[in-house]
């Protein structure tokens, strides 16, 4: 593995200098944290609409006649009858002990031409796997990193379709869920690429263009009253969909982290009839034989406010060690804490209570099911 330096986001310094960003460092990535508060901007896309800069995610440009048997090699999901024009995923990169590379999502342009958006702290590494297997199956797959070329924005909340027809752009409203477009045009801004997609849980586009053309849709969507919003809004509101997080709720260590089937991805993200692929022995055996930490969802209870648990803070059942804490934060929409934590699967009953170790002293929570927020 080589020296990952940090890098900036293509779009930083705008952001800092005209809408007043406070940036920080996502993996080796500075990149925006918030703008104003990371609650109002969490609020804005839950009740009506944002933008973030996702620029430090991975793209990557798969082209050559092998590349459906790559994907079907690397990946759980079975991406064989894909539409062309559509994103199949998540669907998750496994090692051959069943633990999670990546969860991903990927683009048909056509048989032989697809694209790749990885998370940003698995960017170096899974380029590095992808080759080295393309290398050892002697696949005739070109790859080519676009992450550097384009910047990428994600549109998100219950009115992006709204701000988006505004803009002249009815036939991005059309887009079924996951569908896509290459070289369109929103508001006169030509576009690489817009999907209707997001991460949010929310309605959204995501798109991406030159860092050019991209900062011209920027001052376009604040000028009709789009809030810019951070990383921090965007963690936030994956945690209350369920959403997992590369070095949160997975990662390659099998010391650290349990087996994917424990990871309960849900969304289709491992088709079980398929074979053939990286980890299948691993998985079908934890599957069979079972697995002793599985994830849930801790709900707060009121007497702690908006108190919530550290990342890797103990879970307790009468005083009994059960699971530790993956991911948390305050919830805007609940108005409490809640945390992503594996827990031993002796314990994990949905509704049952169990303890978790704020700043040295135990609250109770209620283990839930995902997400914690139904929409």
């Amino acid at each position: 593995m080589g020296v990952y330096l940090t890098k900036q986001i293509p779009l930083l310094d705008f952001y800092i200098e005209k809408l007043g960003a406070e940036p920080g460092l996502f993996g080796n990535w500075e990149t925006p944290m918030r703008f104003t508060s990371a609650i109002e901007e969490h609020v804005a896309t839950r009740t009506s609409v944002s933008f973030f800069d996702v620029s430090h995610m991975g793209r990557v440009l798969l082209k050559g006649p092998d590349v459906v048997p790559l994907v079907q090699y690397i990946y759980t999901k079975d991406l064989s009858n894909i539409k062309t024009g559509f994103m199949s995923g998540p669907t998750l990169a496994l090692t051959n002990l069943a633990r999670v590379r990546d969860d991903e999502m990927l683009y048909k342009i056509s048989n032989e031409e697809w694209l790749l958006v990885i998370n940003a702290l698995a960017r170096e590494k899974m380029i590095e796997y992808l080759k080295q297997v393309v290398s050892e199956k002697k696949f005739s797959v070109e790859l080519v990193d676009l992450t550097d070329k384009y910047s990428m924005l994600a549109i998100q909340g219950p009115r992006s379709a709204e701000i988006m027809e505004s803009l002249g752009a009815k036939w991005a409203v059309d887009l079924k869920p996951l569908e896509f477009k290459l070289n369109e045009e929103v508001a006169g801004v030509k576009l690489y690429l817009i999907s209707r997609s997001g991460w949010t849980g929310e309605d959204g586009f995501e798109v991406w263009g030159e860092h050019g053309e991209l900062r011209e849709l920027v001052e376009i969507l604040v000028s009709r009253g789009v809030k810019p919003a951070g990383l921090i809004a965007r963690d936030t509101l994956r945690i209350e969909m369920g959403f997992v997080l590369g070095g949160h709720e997975y990662g390659e260590d099998p010391f650290k982290f349990p087996c994917a089937v424990g990871l309960r991805y849900g969304m289709g993200a491992i088709t079980w009839g398929k074979t053939g692929f990286i980890g299948e022995e691993a998985l079908r055996t934890c599957r069979r034989e079972g697995v002793r930490w599985v994830r849930v969802g801790l709900k707060m209870s009121r007497e702690a406010g908006r108190l919530f648990p550290r990342v890797n803070s103990s879970v307790y059942v009468e005083d009994i060690y059960v699971g530790w804490v993956t991911s948390s934060c305050y919830s805007p929409v609940l108005n409490r804490g809640i945390a992503m934590a594996y827990i031993d699967t002796r314990y994990a009953i949905m509704g049952e209570e169990v303890e978790v170790d704020i700043r040295g002293k135990k609250y109770t929570a209620r283990i839930v099911d995902f997400p914690f927020i139904k929409k």
